[in-house]
């Protein structure tokens, strides 16, 4: 896998939202799940996780969209890009939509989640699959092995 900078920017189609992170990912998916390929007009969603103290939103002002509970789902407001999510729970994460990076090409998903719900010619190369979202139990090792991958 390529290596990913400890820091990348990236916005929207339009410019008018711009952000930074400042670290390397946690791990990176592709979603198959029919609300993701709702919202992203594609067979699934890409994303790259992170802690949310090292997103910053540095141009523009998201607003919620999408899913309007929890998750939260932020996009442009002119333009409509979907940019991230910030997942409900005691951890404070931000699920960045990986295409808006401006290294996009290094955000191989290493995981796909509800490949229950999959159009059949989908493929995205990810080196785990789920029926639907990982058993939490599993997370720590599949952190572990996305970390492994790249040192």
């Amino acid at each position: 896998m390529p290596e990913v900078s400890p820091s990348a920017k990236g916005r929207c189609r339009c410019g008018r939202v711009e952000f930074e992170v400042h670290a390397k990912p946690m791990v990176t998916m592709a979603c198959h799940c029919t609300g993701c390929q709702r919202m992203s007009s594609s067979a699934f969603s890409l994303s790259a996780l992170f802690p949310g103290e090292e997103f910053t939103v540095t141009r523009g002002e998201p607003v919620i969209g999408g899913l309007h509970g929890a998750p939260r789902h932020f996009f442009c407001d002119y333009c409509m890009s979907w940019l991230f999510t910030r997942p409900e729970g005691e951890v404070d994460l931000v699920n960045v939509r990986s295409t808006m990076f401006e290294n996009a090409a290094d955000y191989r998903p290493f995981i796909e989640t509800f490949t229950k719900e999959k159009l059949e010619w989908a493929s995205t190369g990810a080196a785990h699959s789920f029926d639907e979202f990982p058993p939490q139990e599993q997370f720590p090792s599949l952190l572990q092995q996305y970390a492994d991958t790249r040192e």
